[in-house]
C-alpha cells in the first residue's frame, strides 16, 4: 500500500471540527441503534427473513425521493438549519418508537410491523440532508491538502458510532427493552442538534442565493450535479463500484437471521456481529489518518472491495462466531479504505457551489444501496436460502471488480496526489 507520511498530523483539528465531528458521532449512532433494535424487533414479531428486507425499502423510498432536493437545498441555504431540521425528524423518530414500544405498544398488536416502518421513514427523509450538511461544512472547516487525513478522522468516527451503536443497542435489548434503547437514540439527536448549534465558522465561500419561486432553476441546478458526476469517469466508476458492492456484496440486514438461525445466538452476539466491521475499519480509518494513500489509489481501491467481496463469502459460509467475527472485521478494514479513498476523490475533485448535489448524488449511490441492498438481501434470502444468497452476492462483487477494472482506466490509473 503506497503512503505518503506528514509530520503534522493534527493541524486541521480545530473546535469547529470537533463539534461537526460530534454531529457525526450523535447522528450516526442514532441509526446504528435503531437499525440493531428495530432489525431485532421485527424478526421477533414476524420470524420473517423479507420483513428485515423491507425495513430497508421503508427508509429508502423518503430517502431515494428527498435526496437530490436536499443537496440543492444544502448549496442554497443554510447549512446548520439544515442539518438541524434532519436531526428534529430523527427525534421525533425516535419519540414515536419509544412510544410504540411502551404505553402505546398495542399498536403493534394491532398493526404489526407498519407503524414501525412508518417511523423508519422519518429517517430516510433525515438522512437525504446529513451528508451533505456534513460534507459541505467539512471542506470548510480544513484546508485542501488535509482533505485526505480529514476523511480519516471522519470515517474513524462513523466506525466507532458502529461499534458503539451495535453494542448499545444490543446490550440494552438484552438486558432492559427496546424502549430503552430508542429512548437513548433520542438523546443522541438531540446531542447532534447541540453540536451545530455551537458550530460556528466563517465561510471560504458565499453560497449562491437561491431564486425563488423558480421550479425550472431547481431542477436546471440538480441537473448540473447530475452531469459533472456523470462526466467524471472517476469519480462515477468510484462510486458506481461502491454501490454495486455494497447493494450485492454486503450481508448486514440478515445479521439476525444468521444470529437466531445458524449462530444460534441472542441479541447481544447480534450487537457484536453489527460492531465487528467498524472494529476492523477504525483501526484502518486511524492508520489512514497518519499516512493518507496517494499513490496507486485506484488499484488499491479496486482490491480492497474484492477482497471486501472474499469476506462476505467467508461469513456465509461460517457456522463458527470467532470466523463470522474475523470475517467481518476484515471486510470492515477493506471497506475503511474504500470509503476513505472514495470520500477524498469526491472533495478533490467537487467544486465548492456544487458539493451538495454532488454529496446528494454520491448518497443516492452509496446509501440508497445500503437501504436497496438490504431489501435485496431479504429478498434473495427467502427465495434463495440465507447462506447461497450472500455466497452469490460475494461472488457478483469480485464479477464488479473485474468490470469495473476494464470499463475505467482512469480510475485503475489513479494517484490522488495528481488531483491535489
Amino acid at each position: 500500500m503506497s503512503t505518503s507520511p506528514n509530520l503534522n498530523h493534527t493541524q486541521f483539528i480545530t473546535k469547529p471540527f470537533i463539534a461537526l465531528l460530534s454531529y457525526r458521532l450523535s447522528v450516526i449512532l442514532c441509526y446504528q441503534i435503531i437499525g440493531v433494535v428495530v432489525g431485532w424487533q421485527v424478526y421477533d414479531l414476524t420470524h420473517d427473513k423479507l420483513a428485515l428486507g423491507l425495513i430497508g425499502l421503508a427508509e429508502l423510498i423518503p430517502y431515494f425521493s428527498s435526496a437530490l432536493f436536499a443537496g440543492y437545498a444544502v448549496d442554497h441555504y443554510s447549512r446548520r438549519g439544515l442539518g438541524i431540521f434532519a436531526c428534529v425528524l430523527l427525534l421525533i423518530m425516535a419519540i414515536t418508537l419509544t412510544a410504540l414500544s411502551s404505553g402505546m405498544g398495542h399498536f403493534l398488536t394491532r398493526y404489526g410491523t407498519t407503524p414501525i416502518y412508518a417511523a423508519i421513514a422519518l429517517s430516510g427523509f433525515a438522512r437525504a440532508f446529513l451528508s451533505p450538511v456534513y460534507n459541505t461544512l467539512l471542506v470548510q472547516l480544513v484546508e485542501r491538502e488535509n482533505y485526505a487525513k480529514a476523511a480519516g478522522v471522519g470515517t474513524s468516527i462513523f466506525q466507532l458510532a458502529q461499534i458503539l451503536g451495535p453494542a448499545i443497542g444490543g446490550g440494552l435489548v438484552a438486558f432492559g427493552n427496546p424502549t430503552w434503547a430508542y429512548a437513548v437514540t433520542a438523546v443522541c439527536a438531540s446531542i447532534g442538534m447541540l453540536s451545530l448549534f455551537t458550530l460556528h465558522y466563517t465561510p471560504k465561500s458565499a453560497q449562491t442565493p437561491p431564486q425563488a419561486g423558480d421550479v425550472k432553476a431547481i431542477f436546471s441546478s440538480i441537473n448540473q450535479g447530475l452531469q459533472f458526476v456523470f462526466k467524471n469517469q472517476v469519480l462515477l466508476s468510484a462510486l458506481a463500484l461502491d454501490m454495486f458492492a455494497v447493494l450485492f456484496g454486503g450481508a448486514m440486514a440478515l445479521l439476525p437471521a444468521f444470529v437466531s438461525d445458524v449462530l444460534h445466538k441472542g441479541p447481544e452476539t447480534l450487537g457484536l456481529l453489527r460492531a465487528a466491521p467498524a472494529i476492523g475499519a477504525i483501526s484502518m480509518g486511524l492508520y489512514l489518518t497518519r499516512r493518507p494513500i496517494n499513490r496507486h489509489a485506484g488499484k488499491i481501491l479496486l482490491t480492497c472491495v474484492a477482497a471486501f467481496g472474499l469476506c462476505m463469502i467467508v461469513f456465509a459460509l461460517s457456522e463458527r462466531l470467532w470466523l463470522s467475527l474475523a470475517a467481518l472485521a476484515l471486510s470492515g478494514v477493506f471497506d475503511s479504505v474504500s470509503v476513505v479513498l472514495r470520500s477524498t476523490i469526491l472533495q478533490l475533485t467537487t467544486p465548492d457551489d456544487m458539493r451538495g448535489r454532488v454529496s446528494a448524488i454520491n448518497g443516492l449511490f452509496i446509501g440508497s444501496s445500503n437501504e436497496l441492498g438490504a431489501f435485496e438481501s431479504g429478498l434473495a434470502a427467502s427465495w434463495l436460502g440465507l447462506m447461497p444468497s450472500v455466497v452469490i452476492g460475494g461472488l457478483i462483487t469480485l464479477t464488479i471488480v473485474l468490470v469495473t477494472t476494464k470499463v475505467a482506466p482512469k480510475l485503475r490509473r489513479l494517484h490522488v496526489d495528481e488531483l491535489i
